[in-house]
């Protein structure tokens, strides 16, 4: 099989979450447990951090990633999902895993994977962590898929586990209370391994404090971080907590024999974008008319994104918006400002949610606008309507920004 062939493949037999949806995933460690001892446990030959949460672990995955290549490591990065090539999610000092090494994992197992009826996201852990494991890499950044305590990624034992935040999403499998989430996500954090929480509430503070005692880990509070806080290049006001997380990790790191000077933190986290190629977050995409795209697509990431784009001065708002149907429509229309121009359209996946149907839901909250058959008219339309001074956001979804960028 060729790279497309591979994929077609992975995608059609083993279906992904982020596509399909529900019927994809996998409540259960069974079979990566099971992966991991055919393949000769590589998560244990290399050291890790491990980051959870429901919004910013991503932006902080990346911030690490790029302070300790700035630092001299050798960093691995695994992160999910992927916006433009499923090679992203894989990545060495910011290079991704070539075409040939998926190509020849793939191969390589594919009998085993039919045989265990691996899912794609069982089999895509296994492949980075064998990936990282072969390469000798110093440590790994390691982004939680979805929740923690049954993620395929919870099999390592990191230096350092983070939980960025918590708010309301994926209801349906990691419960419909902030203190259920947050238990769900807690689930990353092992015995004696200290865990930094980047922003808690009274609901989630107890149950990271218990289990943080349970487990014997030392608990950090982000926000209580003392040391200097410095500037990036990743843009938008929401970005201070993730940085002050990574700040926060950087300085347990230290103090755990890890040797990052002030010098190359600072170097690291203006420097993130050209380090490890992240895309989608807050990105400027052109001037005149100002193009923003983000993927933040639940309640809590897209408040923080909102506030940010009120933040930005110009004659008219164009917004190319798209979502996929298990959204909670209710918690994040009233979000977006109503003095803006609307299209409406509907990303190119299974579970994208049909532009009537999400032009019908956002009348409801006064948002106006016009349908598009597919994300690139209705890009190339807001494009098209907007005038220099004006600026046009693309967002509601990862798959409506990966269309257009």
């Amino acid at each position: 099989m060729n790279y497309r062939e591979t994929l077609d493949w992975m995608f059609a037999q083993l279906p992904m979450y982020q596509r399909q949806g529900a019927s994809a995933y996998k409540v259960d460690l069974q079979n990566t447990i099971q992966l991991a001892t055919y393949l000769k446990h590589p998560e244990t030959k290399f050291k890790s951090i491990h980051i959870a949460g429901t919004n910013g672990k991503g932006s902080t995955s990346h911030l690490l990633a790029s302070v300790l290549q700035e630092a001299g490591y050798k960093v691995g990065l695994y992160t999910s999902p992927h916006l433009k090539d499923f090679r992203e999610r894989i990545r060495i000092n910011g290079e991704k895993v070539s075409k040939e090494y998926v190509i020849d994992f793939m191969l390589k197992h594919r009998s085993y994977f039919e045989e265990n009826q691996l899912s794609f996201f069982e089999m895509t852990v296994g492949m980075a962590f064998q990936y990282f494991a072969e390469s000798n890499i110093d440590i790994a950044i390691v982004e939680v898929g979805l929740g923690g305590r049954l993620d395929s990624t919870n099999i390592i034992t990191p230096e350092v586990a983070v939980i960025t935040n918590i708010g309301i999403d994926h209801t349906a499998f990691l419960g419909t209370t902030l203190p259920e989430i947050a238990t769900e996500k807690a689930g990353i954090i092992k015995e004696n391994i200290p865990v930094v929480i980047g922003r808690f509430n009274e609901e989630t503070v107890s149950v990271f404090e218990n289990i943080a005692e349970n487990k014997n880990s030392t608990l950090y509070f982000a926000s209580n971080f003392k040391g200097a806080i410095f500037s990036s290049d990743l843009k938008g006001a929401y970005q201070n907590e993730n940085i002050r997380t990574a700040l926060q990790v950087i300085a347990i790191m230290n103090q755990k024999g890890w040797k990052v000077s002030e010098e190359q933190i600072k170097s690291g986290l203006i420097n993130v974008v050209n380090n490890t190629h992240l895309l989608g977050r807050w990105q400027i995409l052109q001037d005149k008319p100002k193009v923003i795209c983000d993927t933040a697509h639940n309640e809590d990431g897209l408040r923080c994104v909102m506030k940010q784009l009120s933040l930005e001065n110009y004659n008219e708002l164009h917004v190319v918006l798209g979502v996929v149907s298990d959204k909670d429509l209710e918690a994040i229309l009233p979000l977006f400002p109503k003095n803006a121009k609307y299209y409406f359209t509907k990303p190119s996946i299974a579970r994208g949610m049909d532009a009537s149907e999400l032009m019908k839901e956002a009348l409801e909250f006064n948002l106006i606008g016009k349908i598009y058959s597919n994300v690139e008219s209705a890009y190339s339309t807001a494009l098209q309507e907007a005038r220099e001074d004006d600026v046009v956001y693309v967002g509601g979804s990862t798959f409506v920004v990966a269309e257009i960028i």
